[in-house]
């Protein structure tokens, strides 16, 4: 069987575009601007400050770089179409937030995993 572009690589593209743009309007909106850290400060923070903190936490842990490595990993080896996607969003993100030393070589297998799924060079195993 022919395994070219199909259809789940259409809504993978657009998951990767979404996780990656949305992480990075993220950061460009609630963690960048100096304003947010005065607002987040004060009493009666804001609703944003806590998923502001939860990825500034996740950022300092370095947990988008090694969940992006994991899965990358898992894409690597498994030979799934979503773990490839996955890695390679979680890479994105990782990157846009500073843990890109292990996030782009998560993303880099997925990719890699990815690449090989759509030319059918690589034997696939997707249900």
């Amino acid at each position: 069987m022919d395994k070219r572009f199909v259809a789940e690589d259409w809504m993978g593209l657009w998951l990767v575009a979404m996780i990656g743009g949305g992480m990075f309007a993220f950061r460009e909106l609630a963690i960048v601007p100096r304003a947010t850290v005065g607002l987040c400060a004060a009493a009666n923070a804001p609703a944003i400050c806590a998923p502001r903190a939860a990825v500034l936490w996740l950022q300092y842990q370095q947990l988008f770089g090694w969940a992006a490595l994991a899965l990358g990993v898992a894409a690597f080896v498994s030979g799934q179409r979503l773990a490839s996607v996955l890695a390679l969003s979680v890479g994105i993100a990782a990157v846009v937030n500073d843990n890109a030393t292990t996030g782009i070589i998560g993303a880099a297998l997925g990719l890699i995993a990815w690449i090989g799924l759509c030319t059918g060079r690589y034997p696939t195993r997707d249900a």
